[in-house]
């Protein structure tokens, strides 16, 4: 590998773009290939980034790829490419119509950057990582859905305005699928090490749950015409550090299981060690039987995707 000097970001949208912003103020890497449709609007937004990191003296270069077959050689891909749910269109619309995208980006990425380490941020987010890692054929350490450090960040957020004070020592932990069905861990979850359930009601921990699991609709309802983006955006570039830099740190990120907590043939966020080799090591902690409960909850509802995938002959080419 290129000891992680090129990162390319597939869909330059606000959450791709800011993906790439962030990684050129950091000085990450050497060099960030953006990959739109819209390329003039790539263009713009390379040269804009390019003229920011010479302002901060980052050695950091925004470049763009006009086509797939630009995007070569890189350490880490990112993919935010995606159709939002529009009016009229069903779960099940979105699901075929963005499985169908990242099957299509997906073999670009195989064919022209066979030893990149690919983070999924599309969604539905566990359904298009599986079909990531079914359409890539790489192994499973190499694709890795962002999520859990998203969730975990805005239970910490949600805990920090509830509280009051703590701020920087919060320690949220959420598991599960990214979506209704997620699985915040207020048992996990603690402040400058002091366990929540210490420092606040189980009717306010409730809530901040409850919280949680809405808190992307949260945003939506005030933005009225997109989602949020910063901190997803900040919750990917972390993601790419640690695999730049080989931290060997352990965050939340969705992966598909092989036995793991009982699972297989499935993603989902549980904690991961990432390093060079991207999710190097899952981790299996110890969860109640309420736990275990809302975590099978949570797979079932990314299996069911997969099935609608499979029903509609999804996977046939294989």
């Amino acid at each position: 590998m290129n000891q992680g000097k090129r990162v390319g970001i597939v869909g330059a949208g606000n959450v791709g773009a800011t993906v790439a912003y962030s990684l050129a103020m950091l000085g990450s890497c050497h060099e960030i290939i953006l990959r739109d449709n819209k390329i003039d609007v790539a263009k713009g937004k390379a040269l804009d980034m390019s003229q920011a990191a010479a302002a901060v003296r980052s050695h950091t270069i925004v470049t763009v790829a006009e086509d797939m077959s630009d995007l070569t050689n890189c350490d880490v891909v990112v993919v935010t490419a995606g159709s939002p749910r529009l009016p009229g269109m069903s779960r099940d619309d979105l699901l075929m119509i963005n499985a169908n995208i990242t099957k299509e980006v997906i073999q670009g990425i195989a064919k022209y950057s066979p030893d990149a380490i690919v983070i999924m941020v599309s969604n539905p987010l566990d359904a298009m990582t599986y079909v990531a890692l079914r359409e890539s054929g790489f192994e499973r350490s190499r694709v890795i859905g962002m999520a859990g450090i998203l969730d975990s960040a805005r239970m910490a957020s949600f805990i920090q305005e509830k509280l009051g004070y703590g701020g920087g020592q919060i320690r949220a932990s959420v598991m599960g699928g990214h979506g209704d069905d997620m699985v915040p861990l207020p048992r996990y979850s603690t402040v400058a090490g002091v366990p929540l359930a210490d420092l606040l009601t189980s009717a306010e921990i409730e809530e901040i749950v409850t919280r949680t699991r809405n808190g992307g609709a949260e945003i939506v309802s005030h933005l009225k015409t997109g989602s949020a983006y910063y901190a997803p955006a900040k919750s990917t570039t972390i993601m790419v550090e640690a695999i730049l830099k080989d931290t060997k740190q352990i965050h939340p990120c969705a992966v598909y299981l092989e036995g793991e907590y009982g699972y297989s043939d499935v993603v989902s966020g549980v904690p991961v060690m990432i390093g060079a080799n991207g999710a190097e090591k899952i981790i299996e902690i110890t969860l109640d039987d309420s736990e275990k409960a809302m975590f099978k909850n949570s797979c079932d509802s990314v299996k069911s995707l997969i099935d609608t995938l499979n029903k509609n002959n999804f996977f046939k080419g294989e």
